[in-house]
């Protein structure tokens, strides 16, 4: 397990890895997903680096979970139900 702190942000992603796994996919295939590098998704998976916002957001659709599960906060892997349209 690894955790990456800097100052006080501590970037710990161990559900990406999880979850590309169960999904059969290599890091090579996710990173051409997020339009970005084996070794930078690599970075992302290991917490050496903190994850953007828009990648998360793909993965989450990818993989039809929530950010939340993603980054750790939540145990429940269905996603949220969608926003009403105003």
């Amino acid at each position: 397990m690894y955790t990456t702190v800097r100052g006080d942000a501590m970037y710990h992603y161990p559900r990406l890895k999880d979850l590309r796994e169960d999904h059969d996919c290599s890091q090579k295939q996710i990173g051409a997903l997020l339009k970005t590098t084996q070794q930078q998704y690599g970075k992302y998976e290991l917490g050496v680096q903190e994850i953007p916002t828009h990648h998360l957001l793909t993965l989450a659709d990818f993989y039809h979970t929530s950010t939340d599960y993603l980054l750790g906060r939540t145990n429940t892997l269905k996603p949220y139900p969608a926003a009403k349209k105003l």
